[in-house]
């Protein structure tokens, strides 16, 4: 059986050059933006019993970046979500390995991500989709989709020559 790390102990940061603190100030921006969008438009209904239709755009955005910065977080820490049934089984040399092909296998899937996703975005542009709500051209909101999952990409990279170098575990 694992042994199970309290999930309120702070585990140190990786040394990665370029600070962790980043995101988290990306996060702390994007969360402040929506709990604004949210409160404005709770505020709205009541006071005026009338919805503000339009914060429904932002915040599906806004949750989509959270999410996408959150990865990139989680994967450079190695927090990341894992079934360590069978990689408790290995030893600690099975364990790194199994940590980078996961981590490859990430790469891969952001990367498949961000081409697919700057596709869109470039055909969005291209044929002036407009959004359904405001009617603001929708490469504004999908171009933040290959832009976070190129973050993701360099944060599991990152991981994986530390986890190669044998500095992480």
């Amino acid at each position: 059986m694992s042994v199970e790390l309290d999930p309120g102990a702070t585990l140190p940061d990786p040394k990665t050059r370029v600070p962790l603190s980043f995101e988290r100030v990306l996060l702390a921006l994007a969360m402040a933006a929506m709990a604004l969008i949210t409160a404005a438009n709770v505020l709205a209904r009541y006071l005026t019993n009338v919805s503000l239709a339009i914060t429904e755009e932002y915040s599906v955005v806004l949750m989509v970046v959270i999410a996408l910065i959150g990865a990139a977080l989680a994967i450079a820490t190695g927090r990341h979500i894992r079934v360590g049934y069978f990689t408790d089984l290995m030893g600690k040399i099975g364990q790194r390995r199994a940590e980078m092909l996961a981590l490859v296998l990430g790469i891969i899937c952001f990367g498949l991500l961000a081409v697919f996703g700057a596709k869109l975005a470039y055909d969005e542009y291209r044929f002036e989709v407009l959004s359904n709500g405001l009617g603001n051209p929708q490469w504004l909101y999908t171009g933040w989709l290959p832009l976070i999952s190129l973050l993701v990409i360099a944060r599991a990279a990152g991981r994986l020559i530390r986890l190669a170098r044998g500095e992480d575990g």
